[in-house]
């Protein structure tokens, strides 16, 4: 338990790509697209042309408690339409009515010192590891071989998720911020967090050399 405690402490996540894949919202995704190839960069499919700038100042930052950094790909069951085509995330409705069978989340651990220091270098690096989440999307979701499909490659390992393990989360969240919407000095905690914490966010990164 620890070892699980240090491992959460010094998590920290980052979501290269600025905003969320949204099939939906097809502009995103050739604007993307676009500016990859103009910086000539490879144009990718089913993931966003990923950002250096917060992963190098989180990894920079962060470095003397670091000793590896995990890419983590996530894709979803039930999230292609009859023509082939993907359709939004699941909702955590769309999860509890099942219409998301499965979460599949592939993992690749880097070291820390396989990772170039130099924001430059960052940056191609980043980019080719987003082919390589492409290139596992692709597979995932566009396979000729139907057997294919649905899967990454490699030793899965199976984990259902319990009522017993999710419950409590749920309702100690969920408490904690009905309690705070329930007053008004609550909501306006809520409020000031939210805006105070984007602000000091942005401000940071765009100060940070």
């Amino acid at each position: 338990k620890r070892n699980q405690l240090e491992f959460f402490i010094r998590t920290f996540l980052i979501f290269p790509e600025g905003t969320r894949y949204n099939p939906e919202i097809p502009k995103v995704i050739a604007d993307s697209q676009s500016f990859a190839e103009k910086e000539g960069l490879a144009v990718l499919k089913h993931v966003l042309t990923p950002r250096v700038k917060a992963t190098h100042v989180a990894i920079d930052t962060m470095k003397d408690y670091l000793d590896a950094v995990y890419d983590v790909t996530v894709a979803y069951e039930g999230t292609v339409d009859h023509k082939g085509q993907r359709k939004l995330a699941p909702s955590m409705t769309e999860f509890l009515c099942k219409e998301c069978p499965r979460v599949h989340i592939f993992i690749d651990r880097i070291e820390l010192k396989d990772i170039p220091e130099e924001q430059m270098y960052m940056r191609r690096w980043l980019h080719e590891r987003f082919e390589i989440k492409d290139k596992l999307l692709i597979e995932f979701y566009d396979a000729k071989d139907s057997k294919r499909r649905n899967k990454f490659p490699g030793k899965s390992v199976h984990s259902k998720l319990s009522l017993k393990k999710t419950l409590p989360s749920l309702l100690f969240l969920g408490g904690l911020t009905a309690s705070m919407l329930l007053t008004e000095s609550g909501r306006k905690l809520y409020v000031k967090t939210w805006i105070y914490g984007t602000l000091i966010g942005c401000l940071w990164v765009s100060i940070k050399p």
